[in-house]
């Protein structure tokens, strides 16, 4: 049906705030243009461009680190030793940097020992996260039902917010589910969030979880919605029955759906580090993971971790989020990624 192409405080534990006079934000494509009263042209920035200032904090950490490790463009052991040391420091962890070296030498062998280093790396960190590269498509379901999952504090129902504006730039409709009935305040924050997208939610007082999923697919299909976000409450891997209240959700959409839910995504802040690969890792083997949006890259030297999911349990990457604004959650784009992480020079 649809084919949607790729192109600091907590989040979840305070309701949003919505500025007294905000500026006019003009949605064009890729771009987002910040009109004010006080100027006469808006100013324009594109998304690679707010990538790049998102990730400015680890490419300025990794920027440091590789400062002179690439002498007269030479790979010899001093250069390699202080390359390991700056890619552990960025969170890309053991077995991604030890596969980043490997590669590298690899391919600086093969180069005859005259290419770049630098650009070496850069070709070898791209072909190593690629893979997590796999747009988001809505297509069939009737409606296409996303589970939207993580642990406390990562950024979730701010980031359900985002994503349904996200949608409705795609040309669909969403309803939102309230399923998150353990945080206090959550179902007035995901409602304020429905009211800046002009998006119904689904909510019940004092219904479980379950309870609350199963109507909101009942109301998705008699009011013929596009995309339904299920909201959950945040957990921890080791809270083993709140674990198991997501996989009873799973299991009622299911009663509910036959063939949903059709997404699975799991929220990690960034800032979390290794911490986030551990989390992938659990809550996939609970409810199997499908898709990953990685929070708050703007506030994180830990961009690295990318290139750790990717090499230890590859998850596609369907979003990133360098900001606290309605469009600043976009598909992962591989390039765009690693052109922003790497410092040019």
């Amino acid at each position: 049906m649809f084919d949607l192409f790729k192109r600091k405080s907590d989040p979840d534990a305070a309701t949003p705030e919505t500025p007294s006079q905000p500026p006019e934000v003009v949605l064009r494509g890729s771009e987002v243009a910040v009109e004010s009263p006080t100027l006469a042209e808006p100013v324009k920035r594109s998304w690679a461009e707010r990538l790049k200032v998102g990730l400015a904090t680890s490419r300025d950490k990794l920027a440091g680190a590789l400062t002179g490790v690439f002498r007269n463009r030479i790979l010899d052991e001093q250069a390699l030793d202080e390359l390991e040391e700056a890619l552990l420091t960025a969170d890309v962890g053991i077995a991604a940097t030890r596969h980043l070296l490997e590669d590298l030498k690899e391919r600086y062998r093969k180069s005859g020992n005259d290419a770049d280093p630098r650009a070496l790396l850069r070709a070898a960190l791209l072909d190593l996260i690629r893979p997590l590269e796999k747009p988001l498509r809505v297509a069939g379901g009737a409606p296409f039902v996303m589970v939207i999952a993580g642990v406390n504090g990562a950024g979730k129902t701010t980031s359900i917010g985002k994503l349904a504006k996200w949608l409705q730039q795609q040309g669909c409709s969403v309803l939102l589910s309230a399923g998150d009935t353990f945080r206090a305040a959550a179902r007035e924050q995901l409602a304020i969030w429905g009211e800046r997208n002009q998006v119904a939610v689904i909510s019940q007082d004092g219904g479980d979880a379950a309870a609350v999923t199963f109507d909101a697919v009942g109301a998705a299909k008699g009011r013929g919605i596009d995309v339904l976000l299920a909201d959950t409450a945040g957990r921890l891997p080791t809270q083993l029955h709140l674990m198991e209240e997501l996989r009873k959700v799973k299991r009622v959409i299911q009663k509910a759906q036959a063939d949903a839910p059709h997404e699975v995504l799991l929220v990690l802040d960034a800032n979390t580090g290794q911490n986030a690969l551990a989390q992938v890792k659990a809550f996939d083997a609970a409810i199997g993971v499908t898709g990953l949006i990685v929070t708050k890259l703007d506030g994180s030297a830990k961009g690295g971790l990318v290139a750790a999911i990717a090499k230890q349990h590859p998850i596609p990457i369907r979003f990133i989020g360098v900001g606290e604004g309605l469009d600043d959650l976009r598909p992962f784009i591989a390039a765009e990624f690693v052109d922003a992480l790497l410092p040019a020079d």
